[in-house]
C-alpha cells in the first residue's frame, strides 16, 4: 500500500514538473494547404496559372467537342451509311479520341509539372516567413502538418499569410 501511494504521488510530481517545463515553451503551429490554398500569393499562382493554361485548356475541349460530334454523328447515321464510309468514320474517331487522350494527358502533366514548380517557390518563401515570425516573437518550436490537433492558441498561419502578402 504504500509503495503504490508512493509511486502515485512520484508519478504527480513527475506531472508537474514536466508542465512546468512545457509552460515556458512557446509552440506554434502552421496549416500549410491554407497558406497554399488562401494566401494571396497562392491566389495570384493560380490565376498565373490559368492564364498560362487557358489556350492549351480550350484546344483540348475544342478536340473533345469535335470527338463528340464524330461520335454523335456516327451513332446517328452510321446505320443508314456505305460499310466503306462507316468504318472511315469509326477510325476516324479512334484516332482522334487517341489524339484526344493524349492531349489530354500532355496538358495534366504540364499544368501539375508547373503547378508544382510554383508550389515550390512558394514553400520556401513561406518558410523564410516562418522562420521570421518565429525567430521575431521568439517561438522555441513550430510545426506543420501533419497535426491531429492544434488550438487555435498557437494557430499562427494567419500571421505567416499576411507576411507572404506583404511581400
Amino acid at each position: 500500500m504504500k509503495f503504490s501511494t508512493s509511486l502515485a504521488a512520484a508519478f504527480v510530481l513527475l506531472i508537474g514538473a514536466t508542465a512546468a517545463v512545457a509552460a515556458d515553451f512557446k509552440i506554434g503551429f502552421v496549416n500549410v494547404e491554407r497558406v497554399f490554398r488562401d494566401s494571396a500569393p497562392a491566389k495570384r499562382v493560380q490565376q498565373k496559372l490559368e492564364r498560362e493554361f487557358s489556350v492549351r485548356e480550350a484546344d483540348v475541349q475544342k478536340v473533345a467537342r469535335q470527338v463528340r460530334e464524330l461520335q454523335g454523328s456516327l451513332d446517328k447515321d452510321g446505320a443508314t451509311m456505305g460499310e466503306s464510309d462507316r468504318r472511315n468514320k469509326e477510325r476516324d474517331l479512334a484516332n482522334q479520341s487517341r489524339d484526344l487522350q493524349r492531349l489530354e494527358r500532355q496538358f495534366r502533366e504540364d499544368l501539375n509539372l508547373r503547378r508544382n514548380e510554383e508550389l515550390s517557390g512558394l514553400q520556401e518563401r513561406a518558410n523564410k516567413v516562418i522562420q521570421q515570425i518565429a525567430e521575431a516573437e521568439k517561438f522555441d518550436l513550430i510545426l506543420q502538418e501533419p497535426i491531429v490537433y492544434a488550438s487555435q492558441r498557437i494557430d499562427i498561419t494567419d500571421k505567416v499569410m499576411k507576411a507572404l502578402a506583404d511581400k
